[in-house]
């Protein structure tokens, strides 16, 4: 079955879909291996997610950390692209469903990440933003600044503080990235557009549930994390639980926030596509083995985010994270060569290089083993990670610029709203990809 006009040859075929970190690293992998590579994305590019805050927040264009995936792939051989949603598997006749026709395949690989998890809050699904791919960080560029001209026109004070206010719900890296980014928009950049604006108004609140920010992270990071945000003006509210939000108060366990804008990074699920056996998923993840392959199944694997490998040392799975989705896509690149050569398989085994987050201008944390470091030293390390992991160098070009002029300017030139956000759209819904649905919240 293949009507997505895919040759047929006498390689194995190698479906993947999605094209996050895992996706990408496994096909790269089998570069020149006898395979034939079919990938399947709702984008027709990689995102490097790490950074999506700072689109979000006017520090980088969306193209500064999109890749075409086709351009990545152009001198790889025996590679197909399609642009497609992936919509279901036929297990038993090896197919894969899509939006624009059925796939056979001989091996089938799920890299399709993971999405926002809103815990069951219809309300907080509706009228939140969430910040999980390039158009969800455009919409909140476009929501953040469009606040502010709508703050300048209103002469009524509550009015004015709720549309100044933000809340992000989420204290891991996101949230706190997002956080001290908006602080410093607070703290350099607004008040200079707005001068007609009261920026003491002008409110962050940082909303965690546990008892302290970066709860993966040593608690040395999250001492430095929580000093820095608070000194960037940022208010923390630990041990505090969202219960609703109607797009214009946010409720919590402790006190009510109003604020015009509810930024969600409170949690990730991953990405299930439809037809595999009920017992193959467990809490929105593909339950697999060491060798990454679904249980139930021999040819069927999934990697990165969408995949939970219980093991006594991550009993609830590996953590959602970028180096965790690289290495599987390695290993079973790796895998599916030594099984063409009827070798015996390589159990993963993740290799923790170390957390980092940044808060802001010479301010972040990283755990590297046991060396915890922070402050100016910890940016520098941040920094030098992320621009050797951006794919294409002229990216990595464009954002070192980029950074280097914010930094010594003070400033954020990509203010600019090109297209005007809705905040009346539903949440679209979403069946595949490595990233969440492009959404708009409400106002």
């Amino acid at each position: 079955m293949n009507s997505l006009n895919i040759p047929d040859t006498n390689l194995e075929r190698v479906v993947v879909v999605g094209c996050g970190f895992a996706g990408l690293n496994l096909v790269k992998k089998l570069n020149n291996k006898p395979f034939q590579l079919v990938m399947i994305d709702k984008h027709n590019y990689h995102t490097f997610q790490p950074l999506l805050y700072q689109v979000a927040t006017a520090g980088l264009e969306p193209d500064s950390i999109a890749y075409p995936i086709r351009n990545i792939f152009k001198k790889q051989k025996n590679f197909f692209f399609r642009l497609a949603v992936a919509d279901g598997i036929i297990p038993e006749k090896n197919i894969l469903k899509t939006n624009i026709g059925e796939l056979d395949y001989d091996h089938l690989v799920i890299a399709t990440g993971s999405s926002t998890n809103y815990f069951g809050n219809k309300n907080i699904e509706r009228d939140s933003v969430p910040m999980k791919s390039v158009p969800e960080a455009l919409n909140l560029r476009s929501i953040i600044l469009q606040n502010f001209e709508a703050a300048s026109l209103t002469d009524n004070l509550k009015e004015r503080e709720k549309l100044m206010n933000f809340v992000i719900v989420g204290g891991g890296p996101t949230g706190v990235e997002l956080a001290g980014a908006l602080a410093e928009l607070k703290l350099h950049v607004l008040p200079n557009d707005y001068p007609d604006l009261d920026f003491r108004r002008m409110s962050i609140h940082l909303l965690e549930g546990q008892d302290r920010v970066l709860p993966p992270m040593s608690s040395k990071a999250s001492d430095y994390a929580l000093n820095y945000l608070e000194s960037l003006g940022v208010q923390v509210w630990l041990d505090t639980m969202v219960k609703d939000y109607d797009g214009s108060v946010v409720t919590t366990n402790k006190k009510n926030l109003p604020a015009s804008t509810l930024i969600w990074a409170a949690g990730v699920k991953g990405t299930i596509v439809k037809g595999t056996r009920e017992e193959s998923v467990e809490k929105s993840r593909y339950l697999v083995n060491e060798y990454n392959q679904l249980k139930g199944y021999d040819n069927i694997y999934a990697i990165g985010d969408v995949a939970a490998m219980l093991t006594d040392e991550h009993p609830r799975g590996h953590p959602m994270l970028a180096q965790v989705a690289i290495q599987q896509g390695e290993n079973l690149a790796k895998n599916l060569v030594r099984w063409q050569k009827k070798q015996e398989a390589i159990a993963f085994k993740y290799k923790d290089p170390g957390t980092m987050a940044t808060v802001g201008r010479n301010k972040a944390v990283a755990d590297l083993g046991k060396i915890k470091v922070g402050g100016v030293l910890g940016w520098f390390l941040w920094m030098v990670v992320h621009l050797i992991s951006l794919v294409g160098f002229r990216n990595k070009v464009v954002v070192l610029i980029n950074w280097f002029f914010n930094y010594f300017s003070y400033d954020r030139k990509i203010r600019l709203i090109i297209r005007p956000v809705n905040r009346g759209i539903v949440n679209e819904p979403v069946s595949s990809g490595e990233a969440s649905p492009e959404i708009s919240g409400k106002q």
